[in-house]
């Protein structure tokens, strides 16, 4: 990432966004000073209680964290909250981000193919969980994007997603600017969150992404084991024993003979999606799917991933399908995918972990090395971001 990118943003990012408790007199003064806000929202936005984004527990064996140059306040995650849900970001009034990215399936689709204002979307919505906690900092399947910030707005930019884009006979983003700017409750949340009403992209950017990277989940049976371990390698004394066995696969390297075939060890899952964050490693190349939703050719530049906490709810119900065509919809299924790597004619971007010796990868799974492994991934799900309100739809 080319930090001078965002630098922009710094100086709102580190000047403006702060917020201290009220006292009653401040609280009279808020109510009084944002009475659109209110309005809007009611309870559901209480700017003299905001919900805590900024000071959320974090474990101290999660280490990365790449909100350094646009740290989350309280106020700046509020407003981020109100721009992810507001319909009225899209040029029709009809999809927001949160109509791709659904708190009810850890943040991402249970569509293959996410609806937009003049179409669906070429590539399966990734699932936003831990955003903040990941090396990797480019977003987007083939990570056009260089960071969040400059992600949050491209949706809205494309015609086919959200609709403000200058082409096709689009408005350009400076219209959703003026849009909302004649929107009194954003004028008050922007006055409220950087001391001025001004909207601006950059604006837009720090907000979303701040609320972003605040949608996190650590209280899964996985936590719950770990931070009573010494470390990641040593049985978990609240697992079962297929729960540590899926582990112990999915940390251990694998042993491959000469043509590829895997004769010992583990399965390696852990040289791409590292523990404990289970983030994306920086520089994978692709896994070996290159299809595209629609079936017309190949897609190989498809590089980055979503954490893999939360691919489930906790009783083992998928969050949507997986992978950027959404062809994978079981963790059995995606495990099996990993077990026989194909090595298909024109995919020049295969990740070397999964050619080995210039053969695709054959794992030699059994059925009970996949069982523990889905025993495993299933621990790593918790049950709070699918229901904490500070994340929900402040417009219901």
């Amino acid at each position: 990432m080319k930090a001078f990118k965002i630098l922009p943003f710094l100086a709102i990012a580190f000047s403006v966004m702060s917020c201290n408790d009220n006292n009653e007199d401040d609280y009279t003064a808020i109510t009084e000073t944002y009475p659109a806000v209110l309005a809007e929202f009611g309870s559901s936005v209480d700017l003299n209680n905001l919900a805590n984004y900024a000071n959320q527990t974090v474990p101290a064996y999660i280490t990365k964290d790449n909100s350094i140059l646009n740290p989350i306040s309280n106020k700046g995650a509020t407003l981020g909250r109100i721009l992810f849900y507001d319909k009225k970001l899209s040029s029709n009034n009809t999809i927001s981000c949160s109509s791709c990215h659904k708190q009810a399936v850890a943040f991402g689709d249970d569509n293959v193919a996410s609806i937009g204002v003049n179409g669906t979307t070429g590539r399966h919505s990734m699932r936003l969980i831990n955003t903040r906690f990941a090396a990797e900092t480019k977003f987007f399947w083939d990570e056009r994007a260089l960071n969040l910030e400059t992600q949050t707005t491209m949706p809205i930019k494309d015609h086919g997603e959200m609709g403000f884009s200058g082409t096709n006979g689009d408005l350009p983003f400076s219209g959703l600017i003026t849009k909302l700017s004649a929107i009194d409750y954003y004028r008050e949340l922007f006055d409220f969150a950087y001391g001025s009403s001004e909207i601006t992209e950059n604006k837009i950017q720090i907000a979303l992404a701040q609320f972003i990277r605040s949608i996190q989940s650590f209280d899964s049976k996985y936590d719950a084991g770990r931070v009573l371990a010494t470390n990641e390698g040593q049985p978990f004394s609240n697992f079962t024993p297929q729960e540590n066995q899926g582990k112990n696969l999915f940390l251990a390297a694998p042993t491959f003979n000469a043509n590829g075939s895997r004769i010992g060890g583990g399965l390696g899952c852990a040289g791409c999606h590292r523990a404990p964050e289970f983030d994306i490693s920086p520089g994978s190349l692709n896994n070996g799917i290159i299809g595209t939703i629609g079936g017309a050719g190949i897609d190989i530049g498809n590089t980055r991933a979503p954490s893999l906490r939360d691919l489930v709810k906790v009783d083992g119900t998928p969050n949507g399908p997986m992978m950027h065509t959404g062809e994978i919809t079981t963790l059995q299924a995606a495990i099996g995918h990993y077990g026989t790597i194909t090595i298909t004619p024109g995919n020049t971007n295969l990740d070397p972990r999964l050619r080995r010796n210039g053969f695709g990868q054959q794992l030699n799974l059994t059925a009970t090395e996949v069982d523990a492994v889905v025993a495993f991934l299933r621990t790593l799900s918790g049950t709070d971001v699918y229901t904490n309100t500070k994340w929900s739809n402040p417009f219901n």
